[in-house]
């Protein structure tokens, strides 16, 4: 799956009209995530009716029928820190078809810190392990965590927002690897 931010903070934004190119540009099977942090309802049906996602992904204080109010299957993100429990967090979002570990940190979005992995509880709700992932640390929060998915940015990017397809290359081997 690619991630499609449309957080306008966010040196990943992008625009609808954007997005659609390069949905219109993937290959087959490969499937669009619109992502959102505290995005109001008319935003996020906008781009479900333009761009067409097959799934959402939501990284801010939404509420748990606000995900499910769209029809579409929904990822809900926590931002793990010391301290909090993260299951009881994500307890209310149990129509969510997956839970996506990510750090905790001051702003949203792809800063490349990640956290201590111990703090992902044990579900069985699919876990998607993001925050600070890269080529040289993937594999062995794979083998850490096992979790059903990764989800990568700055790990892969050249500089904020530019991803490097070397980078992204050796991410995707590092994957393959670990989950042997």
């Amino acid at each position: 799956a690619i991630g499609l931010v449309f957080y306008p903070p966010s040196p990943r934004y992008l625009s609808v009209e954007r997005a659609r190119e390069i949905r219109d540009a993937l290959p087959p099977f490969v499937q669009t995530v619109a992502l959102f942090v505290n995005a109001d309802a008319a935003q996020v049906s906008q781009v479900i009716g333009r761009v067409h996602p097959a799934m959402l992904q939501f990284h801010g204080d939404e509420a748990p029928d606000f995900c499910a109010q769209f029809g579409l299957p929904f990822v809900k993100a926590c931002r793990v820190k010391a301290g909090m429990s993260a299951l009881e967090y994500l307890r209310p979002f149990s129509r969510a078809a997956a839970w996506l570990f990510d750090s905790h940190v001051p702003e949203y979005g792809g800063v490349g810190e990640s956290f201590d992995w111990s703090l992902v509880p044990a579900t069985d709700k699919p876990v998607i392990l993001s925050g600070g992932l890269s080529r040289d640390n993937v594999a062995q929060a794979i083998r850490r965590v096992r979790p059903w998915g990764v989800d990568v940015s700055s790990g892969v990017e050249a500089a904020k927002g530019i991803k490097d397809a070397a980078r992204i290359s050796a991410f995707i081997a590092e994957v393959r690897h670990a989950d042997v």
